[in-house]
């Protein structure tokens, strides 16, 4: 084999593997979009693609509207009251439970008989089908009640009502008689976690009322939600109708959204890599012209064909990506035209 031959086997293998090169820093840059589209697609069903915050975490600039995830136990500000028995607790929310001990009606195949037993809202002995000697109050002498907590925090964010409202988890609470009203002190004593009119609790009497109290828990909750100036809100456009997530411990976003794909690492670095194989094949093949080893303008076409790739497959989607793109390309031409003015 003569130089000639050499020489051209040489051009052949520089300008292979040189458009190989090439083709592998489009795949990977296109490769990388896709991953990235693909999963703000999915994140977009839930309110947006979620920065992580974690725990402690604080309000900070440019991050109104934005949609993330942070981490800890909620400090009750603001405790929730129940003006009518003085209570007042420190939790996200308090649930008062009224009973009366009625009267109810109890069919069994075809028989029926009928039971006292504690009842949360009024029965008809009307709709009975023996009403005589069943007779029930006309009336609750008071109401169950809902009292939520005025302000509530994790870390330096307020939840907003829905998010408060989601917060999971209930337990009874032990009332403490000593806090009563003068007006209700004289008819509630307590029993067990109850306060009860009975006289005697153990054995009540039609008409008797019980009132309890469940509070929801404090404890370490993972929380999903959009920022609104310093608070923490539902993301009321999120294609799921939802648009939050609260659950109880450390959760990662991928199992609280199940549906999300891995989200791809590393993207500046593979970016950055997608540059230097084109570039690199760039520089191959003009090695292959004996004339044309320059590195620079070989990085300006490496620039240029990667940039314009991406600039495409991210225009519509995100115009700040597509613009950012687009100027690398924009530089890529500027280094390549300034490199081939040289060279002539």
């Amino acid at each position: 084999m003569d130089w000639r031959t050499g020489t051209s086997m040489r051009g052949l293998v520089l300008n292979v593997v040189g458009a190989l090169l090439v083709l592998a820093g489009i795949g990977l840059v296109a490769m990388t979009a896709r991953s990235l589209l693909n999963y703000r697609a999915v994140a977009s069903l839930h309110g947006g693609e979620v920065v992580d915050l974690g725990a402690n975490a604080q309000p900070g600039a440019g991050q109104h509207g934005s949609m993330v995830r942070v981490v800890g136990t909620p400090t009750v500000v603001e405790a929730p009251h129940d003006p009518d028995f003085n209570l007042r607790v420190n939790t996200t929310m308090l649930v008062r439970h009224v009973e009366m001990f009625q009267w109810r009606e109890v069919r069994v195949g075809s028989g029926v008989h009928y039971e006292l037993d504690w009842v949360d809202h009024l029965l008809d002995a009307g709709h009975f089908e023996d009403p005589k000697g069943h007779a029930n109050p006309l009336s609750f002498p008071i109401s169950g009640k809902q009292f939520d907590a005025g302000l509530v925090q994790i870390g330096g964010f307020k939840l907003g009502p829905v998010l408060l409202h989601a917060i999971p988890g209930t337990q009874r609470i032990t009332p403490d008689p000593g806090a009563l009203p003068e007006n209700l002190a004289a008819s509630f004593s307590r029993y067990q976690d109850y306060l009860v009119t009975s006289a005697r609790p153990g054995d009540p009497r039609l008409g008797d009322v019980r009132v309890s109290w469940n509070e929801v828990p404090l404890q370490e909750l993972t929380i999903v939600g959009r920022i609104d100036g310093d608070r923490l809100v539902a993301a009321t456009d999120a294609a799921d109708g939802k648009g939050y997530a609260v659950q109880v411990g450390d959760v990662p976003v991928l199992d609280v959204f199940p549906d999300l794909p891995v989200p791809p690492e590393f993207v500046l670095s593979w970016r950055i890599l997608a540059v230097l194989l084109a570039s690199l094949g760039a520089f191959l093949l003009l090695s292959a012209q004996r004339d044309r080893r320059d590195p620079l303008l070989a990085l300006g076409l490496g620039a240029l064909v990667v940039g314009v790739v991406a600039s495409v497959l991210w225009l519509g989607d995100d115009t700040r990506t597509m613009c950012a793109w687009l100027a690398l390309a924009l530089l890529g031409l500027l280094l390549t035209g300034w490199r081939l003015r040289r060279t002539r």
